[in-house]
C-alpha cells in the first residue's frame, strides 16, 4: 500500500481548542498537497476554510463534540449551521448517557434527525469506543446501520483512547451494507494506518500522518545525497 492509497482516506484534522486560523489555512494547504478525502476542523472555521479552499477538498465538521450530551435539537442546530457555512461532511457524537441507559431508539432517531438535515452530505457517528462494552459496539452498529448514517467512527481523539485494531475488525463483522468505518483518535504511524484500512477502515481521522509522510519522503531525500 502507497502513501497515496493512505492520504485519499486521511480525514486531516484539528480540533485542538487553541487551533487558529493560521493553523486551520495550513492544514487546508497539506490536504490540497497531498489529495486528503476532506480536512476536519472546528465549526467555527468552517466558512472561512470553505472560501479558502474553493472546492479542492472537502471540508468536515463536528456537532455535539466531544462529549456528545448536547440535545438533539441543539445537534439539529448545529448540523444546519455547519452545511450553511459550507460543510461538505458531519461528524456527530452521540449520547453515551443514552447508550448507558439503552436508550437505543432515541439514539437512532436522533441520528435519523440529523442526516435528514445533511441529506446528501455525509454523515459519520462517532460512538467513543474506549468508554463502551463490547456488547455495546454491536448494538451501536446496528443502530446506525438501521439510521442511515454514511459512517461508524470509533472515537473523538478527545477521551481516554482512540481507535483500536479489534474495534475496527469488530466494525467490520457486524456493521451493515452501506455503512463505511472511520479510525480516529491515537493513529501514530504509517504501519498503523496501513493495517487500520486493511481490517476495513476507510476512512482515518488524524493529524499526524501528513507530517510523518512529509518526513519520510525528506529522509529519503536526503539518503539520496
Amino acid at each position: 500500500m502507497d502513501n497515496k492509497s493512505i492520504t485519499e482516506k486521511l480525514d486531516h484534522t484539528l480540533l485542538t481548542q487553541t487551533a487558529t486560523w493560521e493553523e486551520i489555512q495550513q492544514i487546508c494547504d497539506d490536504a490540497v498537497m497531498y489529495q486528503t478525502a476532506s480536512v476536519c476542523i472546528p465549526p467555527s472555521y468552517v466558512k472561512q476554510a470553505k472560501e479558502y479552499l474553493k472546492g479542492r477538498i472537502a471540508v468536515c465538521t463536528v456537532v455535539g463534540f466531544p462529549n456528545g450530551y448536547h440535545t438533539t435539537a441543539v445537534k439539529e442546530f448545529e448540523t444546519k449551521d455547519a452545511i450553511q457555512n459550507g460543510a461538505d461532511e458531519i461528524d456527530m457524537v452521540i449520547n453515551l448517557g443514552w447508550v448507558k441507559d439503552r436508550k437505543y431508539d432515541c439514539i437512532k432517531e436522533e441520528i435519523r434527525t440529523l442526516k435528514a438535515v445533511c441529506k446528501e452530505k455525509v454523515l459519520k457517528v462517532i460512538i467513543e469506543t474506549c468508554l463502551l462494552t463490547e456488547e455495546e459496539k454491536i448494538a451501536l452498529c446496528q443502530v446506525v446501520t438501521e439510521a442511515g448514517a454514511d459512517f461508524i467512527k470509533t472515537s473523538t481523539g478527545f477521551s481516554k483512547a482512540g481507535a483500536t485494531f479489534e474495534d475496527i475488525a469488530l466494525f467490520a463483522k457486524h456493521i451493515g451494507s452501506g455503512v463505511e468505518i472511520k479510525a480516529a483518535g491515537g493513529i501514530a504511524s504509517l504501519e498503523d494506518a496501513k493495517k487500520f484500512i486493511e481490517l476495513g477502515a476507510s476512512r482515518l481521522g488524524t493529524s499526524r500522518m501528513i507530517k510523518l509522510i512529509r518526513n519520510k519522503k525528506e529522509e529519503a531525500e536526503q539518503n539520496e545525497y
